[in-house]
């Protein structure tokens, strides 16, 4: 399950573009038009401009942002905007240290492979070879299998434990073999086999920490001191640490995480004491200095921590098409690209890096739902420096927007399905709001009937029964259908019903309770946050709005106890099993 916490409001939101260098005219041209066409959507509406950055980080309530740019394997431009801390009204510059997450997991694996390069390590050895503090605990579920370094780099040791939560000051924190064993203080579930390794791409921030265990193990030095002197400041990212907690000196740097709706999260920033998983504070620039070293390094120009062949290695997918050693593979319009995304409590990143050309970029914001916008700017800068396989030199399509009777609107909200995804259109004011994923869409009318979002592709349409009622609504991008969505009711379960789904149930993970209040179900996710409410479709059957690519079903032994919960998410399964 994914538990988003989707509370969304307006709040006082003071802009900045924070630059710290001049750049010449054409590069200032260059910022400019990624500023001014952040939102590049399929759709352009008549009369209305692109959108802007300042309207996209509103819309978004988006605090604080920070981009660079490669062009021809050099950062051309850097730039802040907004607020690293509101309160303090502190604004993001340059030098604004994010905690964005995953991006961690490509450092670290440029770590391991330094130790490979060296002769310390080989990617292809059982990991129990070096470990000395801890021993992976194998089990019936590996069938006799060995995980290996290049298991753990590719997420295909088949282990558990997605990604951490963090800690916060005053916490106890743990050490990592507790962490690795799931025992207190640790918050998450022991790193353990999911099934046998080498068989499928399961994405485990759990066996990062295992490699970043071995790192430690094998040069007998904290983690962060052996990144920095090996990988971090041979590359350049003289900004960056795996420090955790990070020093005192370095608060008026960090920038302060904020949840989807603008609130300043627990203690400023999480603490990930995992620090290989997504412990890197860092910044654009200095990810895209990492970037351009792959990217030289790849083509034999330069080696300041690995060889041209050891990157190729990493740069190799491995099961999965997408999945190399500490990166994703993007093909792009047959154009190949480089990149991690990332996100920790309060929030997210991405980088971008072309296999050819010299491209690239870096985007971090302190927010937890930052994948929208940053996906958008990816779009803009892709299109302003005509990026292969990105840029198609098509123009936005024109719609011209038409006002539909507030009777009608009316009719139209409620709450829809197609197969597993649960829409909900609500209203605000006289507009109609499209919920189907971490924020809502404005809809926009083309007619009585037909509208787009924005944030899509498709173009829908609401379809009626004879009498006039309100059916459901098509999707089709271009000429292409892509299924209907048919509107639903709510089911009414019965108290006596409910009070037998409550309990705990395990997803492989972690535990998950389903708790009864005030005669309904609420999920809870743990880790401080909010209640989420069971909406049911059937008498078994329901959603979670912060879910809504999956529907879940409660299932029962022969002698009508319930035991497990039954996930689906289009052609993916997962089973819950209740414990007691």
């Amino acid at each position: 399950m994914k538990y988003l916490l989707i509370i969304y409001c307006v709040f006082g939101f003071a802009f900045y573009s924070n630059s710290q260098t001049l750049y010449s005219g054409t590069v200032e041209e260059k910022i400019k038009e990624v500023e001014q066409t952040v939102s590049l959507s399929k759709f352009q509406i008549e009369g209305k401009p692109n959108a802007t950055l300042q309207e996209r980080m509103a819309y978004y309530h988006v605090k604080g942002l920070s981009i660079a740019v490669i062009h021809n394997y050099r950062v051309e431009w850097a730039k802040g905007y907004g607020w690293a801390d509101s309160a303090e009204q502190r604004p993001v510059t340059t030098e604004t240290l994010f905690e964005p997450g995953s991006i961690s997991k490509s450092l670290n694996a440029f770590g391991v492979l330094k130790l490979v390069q060296d002769k310390k390590l080989d990617l292809n050895k059982d990991i129990n070879t070096y470990l000395s503090s801890w021993k992976f605990p194998y089990d019936s579920v590996s069938k006799n299998k060995k995980i290996t370094l290049f298991n753990l780099l590719s997420h295909t040791a088949g282990l558990g434990v997605h990604g951490f939560p963090g800690y916060f000051k005053g916490d106890a924190f743990p050490t990592l073999p507790e962490i690795l064993d799931g025992k207190k203080p640790a918050n998450t579930a022991a790193v353990r086999s999911l099934f046998e390794p080498g068989l499928k791409v399961e994405y485990s921030g759990g066996g990062t920490m295992i490699s970043q265990l071995i790192e430690m193990d094998i040069t007998q030095q904290p983690y962060d001191t052996y990144m920095f002197e090996n990988v971090l400041a041979p590359i350049g990212m003289m900004h960056s640490s795996f420090t955790q907690p990070p020093p005192e000196n370095k608060r008026k740097l960090l920038a302060t995480g904020y949840t989807v709706n603008g609130v300043e999260i627990k203690g400023k920033y999480p603490i990930l004491l995992e620090q290989a998983a997504g412990g890197l504070w860092t910044t654009p620039t200095d990810l895209c200095q990492f970037v351009i070293e792959v990217q030289l390094s790849l083509q034999g120009k330069s080696n300041k921590v690995l060889s041209k062949e050891l990157i190729r290695k990493m740069l190799t997918p491995s099961l999965h098409s997408s999945a190399g050693l500490g990166f994703f593979i993007d093909d792009v319009g047959g154009a190949r690209y480089f990149q991690h995304s990332a996100g920790n409590q309060g929030f997210s990143g991405q980088y971008y890096g072309s296999f050819e050309d010299g491209n690239g970029l870096a985007v971090v914001v302190n927010t937890d739902n930052g994948g929208s916008i940053i996906q958008e700017i990816v779009m803009s800068v892709a299109n302003a420096y005509q990026w292969k396989g990105f840029y198609t030199g098509e123009r936005p399509v024109t719609k011209k927007v038409v006002q539909v009777n507030d009777t009608i609107l009316n009719t139209y909200v409620g709450i829809y399905k197609q197969q597993t995804t649960i829409t909900t259109i609500t209203k605000s004011g006289n507009e109609l709001m499209y919920h189907a994923g971490a924020m809502p869409w404005k809809m926009y009318f083309t007619s009585a009937t037909e509208f787009f979002n924005l944030e899509s592709k498709s173009e829908k349409t609401f379809y009626s029964d004879p009498s006039g009622k309100v059916k459901g609504f098509s999707k089709k991008v271009e000429d292409k259908e892509f299924g209907t969505s048919e509107k639903i009711t709510l089911a009414v379960v019965a108290d006596s019903l409910l009070e037998k789904y409550a309990g705990s149930y395990m997803d492989g993970e972690n535990v998950i309770k389903i708790l009864m209040k005030d005669k309904s179900l609420w999920l809870d996710p743990g880790y401080d946050q909010p209640l989420m409410k069971l909406n049911f479709l059937a008498k078994e059957e329901f959603y979670v709005e912060e879910d809504f690519g999956a529907v879940y079903k409660f299932t029962c032994n022969n002698s009508g106890i319930y035991t497990s919960i039954l996930g689906k998410s289009g052609e993916n399964e997962k089973i819950l099993k209740r414990i007691k």
